[in-house]
This record gives structure tokens, C-alpha cells and sequence, in this order.
């Protein structure tokens, strides 16, 4: 994770950004402490990044990288404004002890790759370019299934899928998504692979709430998305909700600013 100490939005590269709306970096760094605390009382480590001054996206770790069987394949950022954010990730994976794998294509880290099982999902559309899904697969010697989104308010794989199950429950691993933000054969595939998904509706995604961080039984989810709370509860999980409504105005939430260190 990376305290958001100089959060602010000053440029626009999402639809839910706006320059001309303020934001309270003090109010942000609260909220994101919120986080931090549900984390540590969950019994996580959290490792932490020291923020950069002049890149107020880098609280939005999970888009640092794709940390994996103790490699981490770095970020190559669409925008110039967040491109110094990768190496300023790759050098902390160096120093904690991980194999840097430098990217040749673009991608935005776990932003547009979720582990599901020993499978890949992996998002393009908008930030990830698909020749990463390739160049994933090469690293990591996993299957790699290509998704499709089509809503540029759901930019990201992790702001439109919902990860709920790292380890299978009965064999199974289950997902909730949005459908609208993908395309035909996207849904096609998602329909077949995840038949008992969690299907989200559009007021609860449209505030991030599928941009959560779940252990198989704890789900960390955006506070105001109680429509999805009730689904996760009525499924068997707890929900814990957190609001981060300041670091939404950056167009980021619960998993965007989560990044998996897997060893």
C-alpha cells in the first residue's frame, strides 16, 4: 500500500476525475488509514511504498504491478502523468526481495490481471494493452484469459470484477462482476467459467463496489455499496465496508489501492 500524501486530482485520465472538483488530501489520508487498520486487524502484513511528491496516483498501488510466484512484473502506465510510477515500484519490488521482470507492453499491473485460482484474468479495452496478457503468460507460465471492457468508467478489470474466492471452495473459485462492462465474447466467457457469479448491479459498481479485496471470507468493499453487501451476506461472506469516497474522486477504490504480494 502507499499513504496518499499527495493525493490530489490535477489532471484528467479516467471520467471520474475532474480537475475543477476539490479534494482534501488530509481527508483521504484518514480514510486510506481506515483501510490500513481493517487490513492489520485482519491479520494481514502490509508492506509499505513511500510516496513520491508530484504523483498523486500512486496510492492506487495495485496498478503497480503483478506480483506472482515471487516475480513481479512491472507497470509500463498508459498516461505520462502516472509512467514514473513504475519504476518507482519495480526498484521496492527489487529491495523486498522479489525477481523484477522489466514489461515490454503496456499494462497497469493487478489493476488488469486478478488471479483466479491458477488461472489469469486479464483486461484490456482502455489501459492494458492485450499484448500483456501474452507477455503474462510467458512470465508466469499460467493460462491467461483475455477480457474485453467496454465502459470507460470501468477502465480497469478490478473496478468491473470482483475476485471472492483465492482458494476453491469445493473445487470452486467464484467471482463477482458488472456485465455491462464487457463485451459479447467477454461475457461468453465469463458465464461459462464463473456460472454462479455474483452478479452486480450498476448503482453499487458505478461507486466502486466491486473494487474490493476479499480473502474468501472477509470482503473489504466500498461502505455505500450496500446492495452488493446484502448479495455478499446472502452468499456467506462478510462484507466490511469502508469508505473511501475521497480517494473515489481519483477514480480508485478498495483493490486499487491494494496490491498482493504473493511469494
Amino acid at each position: 500500500m502507499c499513504r496518499p500524501e499527495h493525493f490530489t486530482v490535477s489532471y484528467r485520465i479516467n471520467p471520474w476525475m475532474d480537475p475543477q472538483v476539490p479534494t482534501d488530501t488530509l481527508r483521504a489520508v484518514e480514510q486510506w488509514q481506515t483501510l490500513y487498520e481493517t487490513y492489520l486487524g485482519l491479520g494481514f502484513d502490509v508492506q509499505l511504498i513511500d510516496p513520491l511528491p508530484g504523483l498523486p496516483d500512486m496510492v492506487y498501488s495495485a496498478n503497480g504491478g503483478f506480483v506472482l510466484d515471487g516475480k513481479a512484473y512491472g507497470a509500463s502506465f498508459t498516461y505520462p502523468e502516472r509512467q514514473p510510477e513504475g519504476p518507482a515500484y519495480m526498484e521496492w519490488f527489487a529491495a523486498a526481495g522479489f525477481e523484477v521482470v522489466v514489461p515490454e507492453e503496456v499494462n497497469e499491473g493487478e489493476g488488469d490481471f486478478l488471479l483466479v485460482g491458477d488461472v489469469v484474468l486479464a483486461g484490456t479495452g482502455f489501459r492494458s494493452a492485450s499484448d500483456s496478457h501474452a507477455e503474462v503468460a510467458r512470465v508466469f507460465g499460467r493460462e491467461v484469459v483475455g477480457l474485453t471492457l467496454v465502459d470507460p468508467s470501468f477502465y480497469h478489470l478490478d473496478t468491473a470484477i470482483a475476485v471472492l474466492d483465492p482458494e476453491p471452495v469445493d473445487g470452486v473459485h467464484n467471482i463477482a462482476y458488472l456485465e455491462s462492462a464487457f463485451d459479447e465474447p467477454s461475457l461468453t466467457v465469463l458465464r461459462e467459467r464463473f456460472p454462479d457469479a455474483v452478479l452486480v448491479g450498476q448503482e453499487d459498481a458505478s461507486i466502486l463496489g466491486l473494487n474490493s479485496y476479499s480473502d474468501g471470507c472477509n470482503v473489504v468493499i466500498a461502505a455505500a455499496a450496500t446492495g452488493f453487501e446484502r448479495q455478499l451476506r446472502e452468499r456467506g461472506y462478510n462484507p466490511i465496508g469502508v469508505d473511501l469516497s475521497e480517494l473515489l474522486l481519483g477514480g480508485g477504490g478498495v483493490k486499487c489501492c491494494t496490491l498482493e504480494l504473493r511469494r
